[in-house]
């Protein structure tokens, strides 16, 4: 008897062992319990106190995934850090690129994104120049929308009516009327133009008046041996006005100090910037986000009259060099946070953005400024970002570069095109 329970007993503890045994080793499986890392590597500052407490909810859902996110904008140089990271050897997870010559830049990196439920629902336009060899090698962060941003009281004040200053005349003849009369409106200047970022004039304001030299085909600039800045002269009056107006001197002044110290405090009119900087404004005047702000297109002489820029600001791009683990962990993230009910709240009532995918209600875009730019877009009277499509490092380090340059007379306007057309050029050969 006594045989038979020791025999018993050593088979229980025999059977124990495996069992906790077959236990580890599912756990194993599982990374050993461990969460699967994923950094983000990202350039929206204007979202980014939103976008970390969206990161938080995810992981209190999502217990085996550990998400961080790092977020390098506004006044720094993304291409740059973004750059410099990849050489660091300490690669992101999660990151940002642009159109066709950063995918380009960036291909040995890129994850195939076409599995997503996110890259199926992606509105049609949107993954143009993020495609290649059948693949979808980003997905859409939303529509932007970007051009003079102006403050309705004092417009209303001077009596002038926004949706007149269609020309360069019209909206000449605004700018010297509200100069006038600004110490009684209590405005520094008209303009904040912040000269001092390359992006502002490099990207933004020269493609209003590049896109239309490319019929606004971003595929077809991306293709273009050269430039012939057919419209050079409407970006030089346009450089030029909103130099003349801006407080001064524009090479200091940056876009925090544009947006959130100048037009949200009320010491500016009119200022150059997107959709984007909604919730900025909000966090700093609510009112006036909600009620006092509005916007309307550039000036251009043509077949582009009272057209707005329109476009994908950055696609989120997955690196394919890391884990399948956490390649699938990334995949899943940027799945939920586009998809699902949660994620879609924070899409349209946090983030303020306009929906680049299907599944949303257009009603609930809740800020003016992406009314503004959804309005354009529904009238198709929209330009394409065709800035995207430049050689690398064209738009800021070499025209935007040019253009401080001529701001401080240290060249020519003709300098200034002639630079920049043999740089694009040599960068296309």
């Amino acid at each position: 008897m006594k045989k038979r329970l020791g025999f018993a007993l050593s088979m229980l503890a025999v059977l124990v062992l495996f069992i906790t045994g077959c236990a580890s080793d599912s756990v194993g499986d599982q990374s050993s319990g461990e969460a699967v890392d994923v950094d983000i590597f990202q350039f929206k500052v204007e979202f980014r106190d939103q976008f970390e407490e969206l990161i938080e909810l995810y992981m209190e859902e999502n217990d085996h995934v550990n998400l961080t996110v790092q977020t390098v904008g506004g006044g720094s140089d993304y291409a740059a850090s973004l750059k410099a990271q990849m050489s660091s050897g300490d690669e992101p997870v999660i990151f940002n690129i642009g159109g066709p010559t950063e995918l380009d830049e960036y291909r040995d990196y890129l994850a195939d994104l076409s599995d997503t439920e996110a890259a199926s629902l992606a509105l049609e336009g949107t993954l143009n120049g993020i495609e290649d060899g059948g693949e979808v090698l980003g997905l859409p962060f939303a529509l932007e929308g970007y051009g003079l941003i102006y403050n309705k009281e004092v417009f209303d004040q001077v009596g002038i009516d926004p949706s007149s200053l269609t020309t360069f005349d019209a909206l000449e003849a605004a700018f010297a009327e509200i100069d006038a009369n600004k110490d009684e409106l209590g405005l520094d200047a008209v303009v904040a133009f912040p000269a001092m970022e390359l992006w502002v004039m490099g990207n933004h304001l020269a493609n209003h008046y590049i896109a239309p030299e490319f019929n606004s085909d971003i595929m077809a600039t991306f293709e273009a041996d050269t430039i012939n800045f057919e419209y050079g002269d409407q970006m030089k009056r346009m450089l030029d006005l909103q130099s003349e107006y801006s407080v001064q001197p524009v090479l200091s002044l940056d876009y925090s100090m544009q947006v959130e110290q100048l037009f949200s405090t009320g010491k500016v009119a009119v200022i150059q910037q997107g959709n984007w900087i909604y919730p900025t404004v909000e966090q700093i005047d609510e009112d006036f986000a909600e009620n006092g702000i509005g916007m309307i297109a550039m000036p251009f002489e043509g077949e582009f009259e009272d057209h707005l820029p329109v476009g994908v600001p950055q696609y989120w791009a997955v690196n394919k060099n890391k884990s399948d683990e956490q390649i699938q962990a990334a995949k899943d993230f940027l799945d939920w946070m586009y998809t699902s009910d949660q994620g879609k709240d924070f899409v349209l009532d946090e983030f303020k953005f306009i929906p680049a995918y299907d599944g949303y209600d257009a009603d609930r875009i809740a800020d003016p400024l992406s009314q503004d730019v959804y309005q354009y877009s529904l009238d198709e009277k929209t330009i394409g970002w065709t800035f995207m499509a430049t050689p690398i490092g064209w738009n800021e380090d070499v025209l935007a570069t040019e253009f401080q340059k001529y701001l401080v007379d240290e060249v020519t306007w003709e300098e200034v095109l002639q630079t920049s057309k043999e740089s694009w050029e040599n960068s296309r050969q």
